[in-house]
């Protein structure tokens, strides 16, 4: 034996005998028992565990065997697969991957883990009661295990706005552009939130990271920072991954496809990104080479690949996935002589999943499946359709499913901490979706990390504010089935301690509960969309109530995101009809908002008097409280008023619609109640200030993102429809005048086109005798391009023209979910698709063709020169060219609507 491993382990020995001559009276010293060689995690748990036994009064004598004297309080650490557990007597227990089992026996506490993470959340547990109580527990008896596999946060490196020149998603990791990166006591923070909370992978989110991260021999121009942040970069993602490791926590690194970097996409003459390329072997190799270097350059990482998005067809998904992404990970672990595969996550997003993954697994094993919960919200813990049947199939594909908590667009930007809301929805990943596995977005906020909306100087952080939505998330995760009883008592000690307020903390939980329904069920009754292009909470126009499909709902939006109901214009034909109504309804959802609201507000003011710790906290949650009531008071006003004027559709009575204005009014009032409860405290509402908000009104360039900016949009809504109702008792015409649109010079240069003019009697293809039957008036000057149907469907729209001057290209989209009609650009699935201004519906029914489906008109705004408009593949119709500066009035011709009573949302233009 080495002389100095010798002396070492007799003079522990010798200060055991010292401990045991001169101390034996005490109650405050310990032994911990563990090898010296520990793995890193036990031993971050080890540590973690001294430290708060030293604060509570003991004094920790460290060893690396076993010493027989039961007198003195021993603790043994280890893996239960530990020598030093198959020489003691304990209850042998039955641990899976992170479990654990801390056992008492006598003077001896052993604490065991599965694996050295088991080990870990035992050293924290262990530490966690012996903080609560003061001291060792006399007797403990646990054995724990989490049921979900991956338990994961992510953080964006993303930004609320566009950079110059770039386009979405494309952020290189610069001080510049995140200077909380490299801030490592941030991140240790963080990560400390982590794993007090068993959360076991983070996802960082990035549309193209590796540029930033690696440095390629084949492409050294592909780097988009300088040397100096390349290697501030080098040592930061070292850092973390390594911090993240002591925690027993995986970072995975998300990436968009097929997206490459600027500097490389301008030294080949391509752009960065664009939905309709096909693979090319150049930007393969670059980006199987890219993959392989990051794999080999940073071990303790995983990848979260997004296929949607940037990619041409399902067929290209597939390729890619099987030929470029998963070879890349291959080629690095070959590099680094690994057997092992890190985990390697697909998003299913914008893609087919169940054929990725049956072409995938037979080459990788380590695969895991992803889709959002509930869209980019959160609405429900009853998924349906889609958000049921998606992710249920994904999960029969043999791997694990994630479910993912994505962006939670109608939360922005009110605290939200409903323990109940939470715990049902992580039961219904399990039940309802075979999900096992969580993937936690920010509650608010995620475009702006690390920071909240608060109004506040210094800024506030998001793990700080939204503590009870991380411990909630990593709770349920962990353990979704936990007795409701001893879970209010659980969160309304946890939130006694944050505030210091023991008699009150039920009331703050209260609050958190009523709110905690507002959102959700507003957002699935009345909504758009679940998706981030929708700010709940800066509220709806009447038009959005009244003719929802206008606005281009999400398919499948009403049918997956809540339990089965009705939607305001349906309940309203039912009612004028005396139709029999079924599940939720709207008149139902709007009393059950408001009396959360009330409720809420009554709670929060009993618990005020008891505050006496982070008392500024509380009254921000207070406000948040108001705000929610207030906002809820506004919907339950102008969803009452849409009912009128659903009413009108079916009656004509022009009473009816007066019966709206004092509802409409009122809405008003709450919503500059919410003005002044805002004004002072929040920044902004929706952290993505970019023209992807489309919902209530567009978010270019940073605008219509407060309370107070939307205030003079809501007053021009009530006095155009006061204006409008004023017309009509007057004998008026109906509807303001919509001006035809006028044709702008444009040379059209695909060979050998033709054109025709959009009236009716026109065939709008060369081999499909389907004729225009009825066109609105304002298109009638109009020349459509003719294009063949067959190649549409097969080969996609590519329309190449030049132009002396900016123009808009007015195409009609179909309004069916038919195979061989082209989808309408959405931004749910293509974070490009309004960067041309064409997310939005302009023209509502519009056209009616023998044979086919109604049309909706949207534009594509080009600047001078030569253009091309490249579409995917399905049918669609090319009407035109407008002068660019010419806004098209949004209204419904009403054309396709004669069915279904007459057009009523042109009342609030």
């Amino acid at each position: 034996m080495n002389r100095s491993v010798f002396l070492h382990k007799h003079f522990k020995l010798f200060l055991f005998l010292l401990l045991i001559v001169f101390g034996s009276c005490a109650n405050r010293e310990v032994v911990l028992v563990s090898k010296d060689n520990c793995h890193v995690r036990t031993s971050f748990g080890k540590t973690k565990l001294v430290n708060v036994l030293e604060a509570a009064g003991y004094k920790v004598l460290l060893s690396d065997s076993m010493l027989q004297n039961s007198e003195v309080r021993t603790i043994i650490i280890g893996q239960k697969e530990d020598e030093f557990f198959k020489t003691t007597a304990g209850i042998e227990v039955n641990l899976k991957s992170e479990g654990f089992s801390i056992q008492s026996e006598n003077n001896t506490i052993t604490v065991r883990g599965a694996d050295a993470t088991g080990t870990l959340y035992a050293c924290q547990e262990l530490a966690e009661r012996i903080q609560k109580e003061g001291k060792l527990p006399e007797q403990i008896s646990i054995n724990d295990q989490p049921e979900m596999v991956l338990r994961g946060t992510c953080i964006g490196l993303q930004k609320t706005e566009y950079l110059p020149g770039r386009h979405v998603y494309e952020y290189p990791y610069t001080p510049e552009n995140f200077p909380w990166f490299y801030d490592r006591e941030q991140w240790i923070q963080y990560l400390d939130m982590m794993v007090e909370n068993r959360y076991n992978s983070l996802y960082l989110w990035n549309g193209h990271p590796f540029a930033s991260l690696v440095k390629l021999a084949d492409y050294p121009y592909a780097v988009e920072v300088d040397d100096e942040t390349f290697k501030l970069n080098e040592e930061m993602f070292g850092f973390i991954t390594e911090e993240a490791n002591k925690r027993g926590i995986w970072v995975i690194q998300m990436f968009y496809n097929i997206i490459v970097s600027k500097p490389f996409a301008e030294h080949h003459g391509i752009k960065t990104q664009e939905r309709s390329r096909p693979i090319i072997p150049l930007i393969a190799d670059y980006t199987q080479k890219s993959v392989a270097a990051f794999i080999e350059k940073y071990p303790n990482v995983g990848l979260l690949v997004c296929l949607g998005e940037a990619m041409h067809t399902i067929d290209d998904d597939v390729e890619w996935f099987t030929k470029t992404i998963i070879p890349g990970v291959q080629d690095g672990l070959e590099k680094l002589g690994r057997t092992d595969e890190p985990p390697i996550v697909l998003r299913g997003h914008d893609t087919d999943g169940e054929k990725v993954m049956t072409a995938a697994l037979p080459i990788y094993k380590n695969l895991y499946t992803m889709s959002k919960y509930n869209g980019e919200s959160l609405t429900t813990y009853e998924p349906r359709d889609s958000w049921e049947s998606i992710p249920r199939a994904m999960s029969n594909l043999g791997s694990i499913h994630i479910s993912n908590v994505h962006i939670l667009a109608n939360l922005e930007p009110f605290r939200y901490g409903s323990p109940d809301f939470i715990q049902k929805s992580t039961q219904a990943m399990h039940d309802i979706q075979g999900a096992n596995g969580l993937h936690l977005y920010p509650q608010t906020s995620y475009w702006d990390w690390p920071y909240t909306a608060d109004k506040a100087n210094p800024r506030i952080n998001q793990i700080d504010r939204d503590w009870i939505w991380y411990k909630a998330w990593g709770r349920y995760a962990w353990d979704c089935r936990r007795d409701r009883n001893e879970e209010i008592d659980f969160w309304s000690e946890q939130l006694a301690g944050f505030y210091g307020c023991e008699k009150g903390s039920n009331d703050i939980l209260e609050a958190y509960e009523q709110t905690g329904e507002i959102a959700p069920k507003l957002l699935r009754r009345f909504g758009i969309s679940d998706g981030n292009r929708q700010t709940l909470l800066l509220g709806m126009f009447m038009s959005q109530l009244v003719n929802p499909h206008k606005w281009h709902v999400y398919s499948n939006f009403y049918s997956s995101n809540g339990p089965e109901g009705e939607i305001l214009i349906d309940y309203a034909r039912k009612e004028w009809n005396n139709e029999k109504h079924s599940g939720e309804l709207p008149p139902q959802i709007i009393k059950e908002a408001k009396q959360h609201g009330r409720l809420a507000v009554e709670a929060i003011d009993r618990a005020a008097k008891h505050v006496t710790n982070n008392v500024e906290e509380f009254e921000r949650l207070k406000n948040d409280v108001y705000c929610y009531n207030a906002f809820a008071n506004f919907f339950y006003e102008k969803v009452n008023a849409a009912m009128w004027v659903l009413r009108y559709k079916y009656s004509n009575d022009v009473a009816d619609l007066e019966k709206a204005v004092p509802y409409l009014e009122k809405s008003l009032e709450y919503w500059k109640e919410l003005v002044a409860l805002t004004n002072d405290t929040y920044l902004y509402a929706n952290s993505m200030q970019t023209q992807q908000r489309r919902i209530p009104i567009t978010g270019r360039n940073g605008t219509n993102k407060t309370w107070t900016e939307m205030l003079p949009h809501y007053q021009n809504e009530l006095d155009n429809f006061k204006r409008n109702l004023e017309t009509l008792n007057s004998g008026g015409a109906a509807g303001a005048e919509i001006p035809v649109l006028q044709p702008a010079k444009v040379k059209v240069l695909n060979k050998g086109v033709k054109t025709y003019s959009v009236v009716p009697g026109q065939k709008a293809y060369t081999d499909n005798n389907a004729v225009i039957e009825e066109a609105a008036e304002e298109l009638n000057l109009l020349k459509g391009v003719q294009f063949s149907d067959k190649k549409q469907q097969e080969e996609g729209t590519v329309l190449q023209f030049e132009n002396d001057k900016p123009v808009k290209v007015v195409v009609g989209y179909f309004n069916t979910n038919s195979y061989t009609a082209l989808r309408p650009p959405t931004l749910e699935t293509n974070a490009a698709a309004n960067n041309r201004g064409q997310a939005d519906i302009k023209i509502a029914n519009a056209m009616r063709f023998s044979g086919l489906y109604p049309v909706n008109i949207y534009t594509y705004h080009y600047e001078a020169g030569k253009n091309e408009l490249k579409l995917g593949k399905g049918r669609v119709l090319i009407l035109g060219f407008i002068d660019g500066e010419n806004d098209i009035k949004v209204h419904d011709a009403g054309i396709s609507d004669k069915n279904d009573g007459i057009p009523v949302d042109w009342l609030f233009y």
